[in-house]
């Protein structure tokens, strides 16, 4: 019997096919329950009932589809996994309690001891920590390179090498990466390319569409935009998801249900927000520039941005996070950062609030000296996450930061 409109309860992947992100953002992924509800249904349960006991163990056995346990199975958080994976046209996609569960998940699914993973130094501070200290500590041994220096992945290729792993553009000086060419070196290493593709979103970035195997998230930051929940996702194919989601099942790092709906009503808004957290960052990044007391502007949208045609071409939009430094070191960068009065002192991004830190204090704070050279993250570095305010505020407000530094 064919079913009216009325009586879907899920539109059908096939009628998705073609449509733009911003349709995907707020179409892809759900699926109804009986009562038609038109915003996504959550389901804050622990477990599910079966009607037999032989159902119960169809279930359990796999060999019947539906739901079992929350910590694995739960439609609120499928249906997040589905609309993310669909925006950014992978296959399958496994929610995680954080962003860092995402990259320990995929670590642990796909890592064993006595493999080696390149990562690029411009990452998040805990990144480099987790392959650093925790990851070595089970056999997994990480070279740490330039994220555009070409030549220092092709040299630190191993037989051994499994995984690359990137940010871009990275965090927090906005380098941009090459991703068709790291992609092609992957292969040939026989390695996953992995790519944390939170700064631009699908919106801005595909990064499957250049070669990436698999995409992270930390849906904190863009996806949900608002600041208020913590969680993390995994895309890519369906056989190597297949093992993220075994050991996330068996270890727990899971997302609850509640914040899955939280971050399906994130996206909802994504597109348009990320569009006026690029148009606010441009115009702020071209107005730092031009200020006496900064020194250097980080922003892959500024055209005297190294990789500014590579970012280009490879995005559509160049993000909301910029960075900058003023002259002088820390006294200096911490009075520009205290001077502000509107703008949040926090290191959270991604949020419809302007948020302002000092890397080399907070969330690069854990790496050695030596590290924070390498990753150039000096004394006098701000960063800056621009959010959907007027920018005419916030050039009110960074101008006292301006203002701290000229008494």
């Amino acid at each position: 019997m064919t079913l009216s409109r009325e009586e879907h309860l899920a539109i059908p992947e096939s009628d998705l096919e073609g449509v733009s992100v911003d349709t995907l953002a707020v179409r892809a992924g759900q699926v109804r329950t009986g009562q038609l509800e038109h915003s996504d249904a959550i389901f804050p349960t622990s477990s599910f009932v079966y009607g037999s006991a032989a159902q119960a163990a169809a279930r359990f056995a796999g060999d019947e589809p539906g739901n079992i346990y929350s910590r694995f199975t739960n439609p609120t958080v499928q249906a997040f996994e589905a609309r993310i994976a669909a925006m950014e046209g992978g296959e399958r996609g496994v929610a995680t309690s954080s962003g860092m569960a995402a990259i320990l998940s995929t670590c642990m699914a796909l890592l064993k001891s006595g493999d080696h993973v390149i990562c690029s130094r411009g990452v998040f501070g805990t990144t480099n920590v987790l392959f650093q200290k925790y990851l070595a500590r089970f056999g997994v041994d990480t070279t740490f390179v330039s994220l555009t220096g070409f030549d220092e992945w092709q040299a630190a290729v191993r037989p051994e090498t499994r995984l690359l792993f990137i940010e871009t553009p990275s965090n927090p000086l906005c380098e941009v990466a090459d991703m068709s060419a790291l992609a092609a070196l992957a292969r040939g290493a026989g390695a996953l390319f992995v790519v944390d593709n939170c700064f631009c979103t699908p919106v801005l970035q595909r990064p499957f569409e250049f070669g990436a195997d698999i995409v992270i998230h930390s849906a904190t930051k863009y996806l949900d935009g608002q600041g208020r929940c913590i969680g993390g996702v995994v895309v890519g194919p369906d056989n190597l998801m297949q093992e993220v989601y075994g050991f996330l099942r068996s270890a727990g790092p899971t997302m609850s249900p509640f914040n899955a709906w939280v971050f399906l009503k994130g996206l909802e808004t994504l597109p348009i927000r990320m569009r006026a957290h690029c148009e606010n960052a441009l115009e702020l990044a071209t107005w730092l520039q031009r200020q006496p007391q900064v020194e250097q502007v980080f922003y892959a949208g500024l055209e005297s941005h190294p990789q500014h045609q590579l970012a280009s071409r490879q995005q559509s939009g160049f993000g909301g996070v910029l960075s900058f430094t003023v002259h002088g070191g820390k006294r200096e960068a911490w009075s520009f950062i205290d001077a502000t009065r509107m703008i949040s002192i926090t290191a959270n991004l991604g949020d419809v609030k302007t948020t302002i830190t000092h890397p080399g204090t907070t969330t690069h704070g854990r790496l050695s000296p030596e590290d924070k050279a390498a990753a150039g993250i000096t004394d006098s570095l701000i960063r800056l996450s621009v959010g959907i305010e007027s920018v005419e505020d916030l050039k009110t407000d960074l101008q006292r930061g301006l203002s701290a530094l000229s008494d």
